[in-house]
């Protein structure tokens, strides 16, 4: 039986039958449960190359509930892709988001802007996954990001209210990224402000939850922090102090006239589960925060992760796919892909204290990630300590395929936990 925190025993409801006091039994923890691999599936979907199922089966088949893909369109693209080869991904999806705009672009020429948005979101989200694996060097890279975000440009009038483009200005550049308020000319709502985190384009944020927050009356909001979208290419990486371009955000999202100050959330997942709280422990206008999962000590999970601590005998057994994921994160945080255990040092001092955020958090991740030591041990230290009574910790089954990190293949679950628990910290 696995062992339940005692935050967890304090606040989670006995008949929620996704809570882990529901699960069935476990077996122990094995040697490889020490490690925490974020890319590590519960079950396999299509690829034998497993850094390219993890991406298929979490970013690309997870998003078709909210409108990110259609099951035809995604599995004739999958047949053409040679297992764990970069290239052919970089141009199948991207043949796809060309193929799909087309069809947009035709029905918008016929007056029909349900069908022609619908077809613009599909092709930024394919456009966008074209994008996973490709090494920064590539032209394509900035090329395919500005066609993405055109897309969803294309698509965003189509909305009523519509999804505003947005730009926060930060040092010497902006953080790009998406807002659009849950009513037109209503009153002040509450708000999600979504964060994403060690890969993520401020367009994965849409494609995980916004459609949610909309059906269920919540203004949206997500932008690129420093390390994400294409944001490295001017030099801007990932830093320890994210709580920083975090209050920029924040300042922006509290000058819209649709947002009520009192009912401001912030989710953020993987390392966003970092992002979030650390920002929440020096901003009060934060008045919940979600996190799938927690990350106390980012460092700490680096040097348990294959990623970083794999020999370069290991690395030479690696597919061009999982070859160029890792480099475009150690590109991420300005380090030698030639030694991508530097991610570990690059991650020293970035924390958070459970014990200085007063504010209502909740924490959210799959059956299979928790039972990573090495996830595990941070996520129950950070729910045993966060001091707020409505607090708390949910894990979700593999048998409702709810058990990857950042549960993005349950993405309508995720939708239901986050935003059941919100209403009730905000009525």
């Amino acid at each position: 039986m696995l062992m339940i925190s005692k935050l967890w025993k304090r606040v989670l409801p006995a008949t929620a039958l996704f809570l882990l006091i529901c699960l069935p039994a476990v077996s122990p923890a094995s040697e490889d449960d020490k490690a925490f691999d974020a890319h590590a599936t519960a079950f396999h979907y299509y690829f034998q190359d497993g850094d390219m199922d993890f991406h298929f089966g979490n970013l690309v088949l997870g998003a078709v509930g909210n409108g990110g893909g259609e099951v035809g369109e995604i599995f004739y693209a999958a047949s053409k892709i040679k297992d764990g080869d970069a290239d052919s991904w970089h141009r199948e999806w991207f043949e796809l988001s060309k193929r799909v705009e087309a069809r947009g672009d035709e029905a918008l020429a016929k007056g029909h802007k349900l069908s022609a948005r619908t077809q613009y979101l599909r092709a930024a989200y394919y456009a966008r996954v074209s994008l996973i694996a490709m090494l920064s060097d590539n032209p394509e890279l900035v090329q395919r990001a500005a066609r993405t975000r055109m897309l969803m440009q294309k698509a965003g009038p189509l909305f009523d209210p519509p999804l505003e483009y947005i730009e926060v200005p930060f040092e010497n550049t902006v953080l790009p990224g998406y807002f659009r308020p849950a009513k037109a000319g209503g009153k002040p709502a509450g708000t999600l402000l979504m964060i994403g985190g060690g890969e993520t384009f401020a367009e994965d944020l849409y494609f995980y939850i916004a459609q949610e927050a909309f059906e269920r009356g919540y203004n949206f909001m997500t932008v690129d922090l420093p390390g994400q979208g294409i944001l490295p290419q001017s030099g801007h990486i990932f830093r320890t102090d994210t709580y920083v371009p975090m209050k920029k955000v924040v300042d922006f999202l509290l000058k819209r006239p649709e947002v009520d100050p009192a009912r401001v959330a912030a989710f953020g997942y993987s390392g966003g589960g970092l992002f979030v709280p650390q920002a929440a422990m020096h901003d009060s206008r934060l008045k919940a925060i979600v996190m799938s999962a927690a990350v106390i000590d980012a460092e700490k999970l680096f040097a348990t992760m294959p990623a970083a601590t794999e020999t370069a005998e290991d690395r030479q057994s690696w597919s061009s796919f999982h070859a160029n994921v890792v480099e475009s994160i150690c590109w991420r945080y300005g380090v030698n892909p030639e030694n991508p255990s530097e991610l570990i040092k690059a991650n020293a001092g970035n924390t958070f204290d459970p014990t200085r955020i007063n504010v209502p958090a909740l924490i959210i991740l799959g059956e299979g990630e928790y039972k990573s030591d090495a996830a595990r041990q941070q996520v129950d230290f950070a729910a045993d300590n966060f001091p707020n009574q409505q607090s708390k910790l949910v894990v979700t089954p593999s048998n409702e395929g709810a058990s990857n990190h950042c549960l993005m293949e349950n993405r309508r679950l995720v939708g239901l936990v986050v935003f059941d628990w919100l209403d009730e910290v905000f009525k």
